[in-house]
């Protein structure tokens, strides 16, 4: 029996506004009637929403066109100031926290070492709170015109609670964080502001999409290459999140059976691997010093030093460079299982190492990725860097509540009724402890 229609006019408004959002953000400026071929709109119809957005502020004009003979077209555009976002990536290194208006031009930022305090929850929720009340004040926004808070997290996101996003990183220690409720509890939001918490790979795969080296991909490979490393898999034009937005967890594919001790505990991950800590360790294995207590990114820039010197003259070290090489023949291996998997048309490395070790390795990388890739989706594929630079996360962690935004036709969800925390020993206490400083 086929399922009745249960569409309302309401529904059919809030699509409409949702379309012409999404064409003017993505592909304006445009006029009105431009607007009706790229939506499929009658005329009527985009007069009304058009309307409509202006008279919530969501329009503003950009100027006039020339047209074929006739009177001249204003073009109109998403309005910037009309809604503003908060992007969290909670990284390997520090906490970065942004704060953007709605077309993502960037108002106030803030980063926050994660030091001597590491991942400890208490630690994590704490920075998160202070970041987002330091970019409010240095900006001066009232919190009350917040669309929501956007939050990367490495590990596994799981909606499934009632309480709210729960996180699983076996990496760093956390088991079923109720991340989403400790921040309602803690950060000094109002009640109803709306918190969007996920994989940060998969924030930095949105971003890289919708503004970066994967617009106009259909399907699509983004890879975050840090102290680990994790893939966002695009499929159809949708991001790939299984069961639990726990799929793509390809740094702890095995690629070596008993092989080298990954930090999720198992043997032979990909990440123990191709990561950059990994990098590091086989580096001083191989007799690198190091000054103690060197952070990842100062390794990483010496082992470049080493291996390509910038001093005229300078001799490359041959033990540099065969660790790099063999990072780019297991990290080329890894991809290769992607392309095998998904027959992806492009695929991009993100994350402060790719970044910072691409133009070393890139061409080697893609060699080792055809080299053990079937040949068939192998020439069809492109590899590159990713374009938006370290901040995608947050860029990317900020197109959440975005997206949210525009599948709601430019209206502000109803408020949320506060969650309670799910009580974890010592995590509320960690938490209150932070606060009271």
């Amino acid at each position: 029996m086929a399922t009745p229609n249960r569409r309302t006019v309401r529904d059919l408004r809030r699509d409409n506004r949702s379309v012409v959002l999404r064409r003017l953000y993505f592909d304006g400026p445009m006029s009105r009637q431009a607007l009706g071929p790229a939506t499929g709109l009658s005329s009527g119809s985009i007069s009304n929403v058009v309307a409509e957005l202006a008279a919530d502020g969501l329009l503003e004009d950009a100027g006039v066109v020339d047209s074929d003979g006739g009177r001249p077209r204003t073009l109109l555009r998403v309005a910037p100031d009309s809604g503003h976002l908060i992007g969290v990536d909670v990284g390997e290194t520090r906490v970065r926290v942004e704060l953007f208006d709605l077309v993502l031009r960037e108002l106030a930022r803030v980063e926050l070492s994660l030091d001597a305090g590491g991942y400890d929850v208490g630690h994590i929720v704490g920075h998160i709170r202070e970041g987002v009340a330091a970019v409010l004040s240095e900006s001066g926004l009232d919190p009350a015109r917040l669309l929501g808070v956007g939050v990367g997290v490495p590990g596994i996101v799981d909606r499934s609670s009632p309480d709210g996003a729960v996180v699983h990183g076996q990496t760093i220690g956390w088991d079923a964080v109720p991340l989403e409720s400790l921040l309602r509890e803690s950060l000094q939001l109002p009640s109803g502001t709306r918190y969007f918490i996920e994989n940060g790979a998969k924030t930095l795969g949105q971003a890289e999409m919708w503004f970066g080296g994967g617009r106009g991909a259909s399907d699509a490979v983004i890879v975050l290459f840090g102290s680990g490393v994790g893939a966002c898999i695009v499929s159809g034009g949708e991001i790939y999140g299984g069961a639990h937005s726990s799929a793509a967890e390809w740094g702890h594919t095995t690629v070596h059976v008993r092989g080298r001790r990954c930090r999720c505990g198992a043997l032979g991950c990909l990440e123990a691997y191709a990561g950059a800590e990994a990098l590091i360790e086989r580096w001083r294995e191989a007799g690198a010093e190091l000054p103690p207590g060197a952070s990842e990114e100062t390794a990483v820039t010496a082992l470049l030093a080493a291996a390509h010197p910038s001093d005229e003259g300078a001799t490359a070290s041959p033990v540099a460079r065969a660790v790099l090489e063999e990072t780019a023949e297991y990290l080329g291996a890894g991809l290769s299982d992607l392309i095998n998997l998904y027959n992806p048309e492009r695929i991009l490395i993100g994350g402060w190492a790719g970044l910072q070790l691409g133009p070393y390795i890139l061409e080697s990388v893609r060699g080792h990725a055809t080299a053990y890739a079937l040949r068939h989706p192998a020439e069809r594929v492109t590899i590159e860097l990713g374009r938006l630079g370290p901040d995608a996360v947050t860029v990317g962690a900020a197109t959440l509540p975005l997206a949210d935004f525009f599948a709601l036709g430019g209206h502000r969800a109803p408020a949320a009724a506060p969650q309670a925390p799910v009580e974890r020993p010592g995590w509320r206490a960690a938490v209150e402890e932070r606060a009271a400083r």
